[in-house]
Parts: structure tokens; sequence; C-alpha cells
């Protein structure tokens, strides 16, 4: 499953800039880069607060629940 198409979409859907979010978690925009484009995938805390800020589950931000 291509996760960082979902990270993508939740973020354009609130608005939010690559840069936002790295600063809202405390790194750097290459990392949220990274995740949207599959080259890598958020550690587990930052995955908690990516729902947090999309105001999802963590299970919706990953594709497996609705």
């Amino acid at each position: 499953m291509e996760f960082g198409k979902l990270f993508k979409a939740y973020r354009k859907e609130n608005g939010l800039t690559q840069r936002e979010i790295a600063e809202k978690l405390g790194i750097a925009q290459s990392n949220v880069s990274d995740w949207e484009n599959d080259v890598s995938r958020p550690e587990y805390e930052n995955l908690i607060k990516l729902a947090e800020i999309y105001g999802v589950t963590v299970g919706e931000l990953l594709g497996i629940e609705k």
C-alpha cells in the first residue's frame, strides 16, 4: 500500500504545508517529504501526532479503517 498518498491527501485536506507539519512534529521537512513519497515511514509517535493533527484515527491515516 502507498501510505504516502494518504499522508499527502490528509495534509492537503487540512490546508497544511510539509513545512507546517514538520514544525508541528519538530522534525525536518525532508522527513515529511520522504513519508509522502514512500521513501520512509514515520515512527509510531509521529503517526499518533499526525492522526491528532488531521483529526483521524491512526487506522484511518494508514487506510486500514474508514
